[in-house]
C-alpha cells in the first residue's frame, strides 16, 4: 500500500510542479536550452519525490484513518507497542510510531522520511486473524524496510526517473510543438507544446512507476529475511502462507482505490512477489 500512496502522490506532485513551471513560462526546453531543461526537470523531478516523501506519514494515516498508539489502552496495543520497540532496538533504529487501522484484511506497512522517525501500522484484520507469532513476523517485515531505509532508496530511484521523465517529456513536446508550427516562435509555447508534454509526462510517468514497482518487488525479499531474523523464519514462513491464503481479498483505501489493478497489467505494477517466491526464498536460506 505505500508503493502506491508513494507512486500516486509522486505522479500528483511532480504534475502540479510541472503545471506551476509551465505557468510561470519557465521552459527552457522549447528554446532548446539543454541545460536549463536538465536543471529544472531535476529540481521537479527530485523535488516531487521528496515532497512525496515527507507527506507520506500524513497521507498513510490520513487514508487509513490509523490510530496512533501514543499511550496504549488495552493489552493489544501494549503489545504492539513493546514488540515494535524490541524489534526497532535490535535493528538499531529509533523508535517508529504505532497505529492500528481499521479494515477487514490483513495488511500492514511502514512509512517516513528517515530511520527514526517512521511509522509502523497494521490492520484490524491482520490482528484478527493472525496469531502472535505471525504478527510478530510481519512487525518485523515493516521495521526491516524502515531498518533498510527503502522508503529513502526508492525515493531517491523515484526522483532520478521523474527528473528523465519531465526532461524527455519537454523534449517531445517541443518536437510537436515546432512540427505543428513550423518556423513560427512568435508568443511562445503553443497548445502542441503542453498538450503533447503532459500527454508523454504521465506515459512516461506509468512506465517509470513500472520500475519503482519491480525495484519494490526486490526490497520485499530482504525485508523477508529481515522480519525473519526478528521474529524467527519458521514465523515469517507462517505469517506469509497465512497471507497466501486470503490473496485477491484485499481492499485499498477508498482514497487511493483507483490505483488498484489486476490481470497482466497488474504484475508490471506489483509492489511486491508473489507469496510462494517469498515462502520459497525463505526455505533457500534467505535469512
Amino acid at each position: 500500500m505505500r508503493i502506491f500512496l508513494l507512486i500516486a502522490t509522486n505522479l500528483a506532485v511532480v504534475l502540479l510542479l510541472s503545471i506551476v513551471m509551465s505557468v510561470l513560462g519557465l521552459n527552457p526546453g522549447r528554446n532548446g536550452d539543454m541545460q536549463s531543461l536538465l536543471i529544472m526537470s531535476a529540481v521537479i523531478g527530485m523535488g516531487g519525490a521528496f515532497i512525496s516523501l515527507a507527506m507520506s506519514k500524513w497521507l498513510a494515516k490520513r487514508s487509513t484513518g490509523a490510530h496512533v498508539i501514543t499511550q496504549p489502552q488495552n493489552e493489544v496495543e501494549q503489545w504492539l507497542y513493546t514488540t515494535v520497540r524490541r524489534q526497532a532496538e535490535k535493528a538499531g533504529i529509533g523508535m517508529p510510531e504505532v497505529a492500528i487501522y481499521d479494515a477487514p484484511e490483513m495488511n500492514a506497512f511502514a512509512t517516513g522520511m528517515n530511520k527514526n522517525s517512521a511509522l509502523v501500522a497494521v490492520s484490524t484484520g491482520l490482528l484478527q486473524q493472525m496469531d502472535r507469532q505471525q504478527v510478530e513476523a510481519v512487525l518485523g517485515h515493516e521495521v526491516s524496510h524502515v531498518a533498510n531505509g527503502d522508503m529513502v532508496t526508492m525515493t531517491l530511484l523515484q526522483g532520478v526517473l521523474n527528473t528523465f521523465v519531465v526532461f524527455i517529456a519537454r523534449i517531445v513536446g517541443s518536437v510537436v510543438d515546432g512540427y505543428l508550427r513550423g518556423n513560427s516562435r512568435e508568443g511562445g509555447p503553443g497548445i502542441g507544446y503542453f498538450v503533447a508534454t503532459f500527454a508523454a509526462q504521465i506515459l512516461l510517468g506509468l512506465g517509470a512507476s513500472i520500475i519503482v514497482a519491480w525495484f519494490s518487488r526486490r526490497r520485499e525479499f530482504r525485508a523477508d529475511a529481515g522480519g525473519a531474523n526478528l521474529a524467527g523464519r519458521g514465523s515469517m514462513i507462517s505469517a506469509l502462507q497465512r497471507l497466501g491464503g486470503e490473496q485477491g481479498a484485499n481492499t485499498l483505501p477508498k482514497e487511493i482505490a483507483a490505483f488498484g489493478i489486476s490481470g497482466a497489467w497488474g504484475k508490471l505494477f506489483a509492489s511486491h512477489p508473489p507469496i510462494d517466491e517469498r515462502i520459497a526464498a525463505l526455505r533457500g536460506g534467505g535469512a
